[in-house]
């Protein structure tokens, strides 16, 4: 991905923040999905009373992807913050992660965490989730 593209990213998971539902916590979460076609889903986060439905920004998108038919990713940019303000990096909790093993390739698929256009670095999935369990340990 060239510099032009990750900060279309960020763009677009930052304008995501506006749509987050999060009445309890306050904390904002954005992302955007970038599948190996170029198409971009985006998703916020959503809480709910009961917690445990609570669906955050990453699954959204991987959820909304995967309802239209994809199954190939490249990779996903997600920022977030208390109120919407971005100062630190909002790493995928272990279930997005566990979602994101399941459709992506450990080594290839890149996880975009920012602050701002200028302020983000990239990860792969397998740096962030060592060790993973996924569809390859079912064959």
């Amino acid at each position: 991905m060239d510099k032009k593209q990750i900060e279309e990213m960020i763009d677009l998971a930052i304008g995501q923040l506006d749509y987050s539902y999060v009445p309890y916590s306050g904390f904002r979460v954005g992302a955007a999905l970038l599948t190996k076609e170029g198409r971009i889903y985006k998703g916020c986060n959503i809480e709910n009373a009961a917690y445990t439905p609570t669906n955050c920004a990453e699954r959204t998108a991987f959820f909304k992807a995967v309802s239209e038919g994809e199954r190939n990713f490249q990779a996903i940019c997600i920022v977030g913050g208390k109120d919407g303000i971005l100062t630190e990096y909002a790493a995928p909790c272990g279930v997005c992660r566990q979602v994101m093993m399941e459709f992506c390739n450990l080594d290839t698929f890149q996880i975009i965490l920012a602050t701002s256009r200028e302020q983000y670095d990239i990860f792969t999935l397998k740096e962030l989730l060592p060790l993973g369990f996924g569809p390859d340990n079912l064959r």
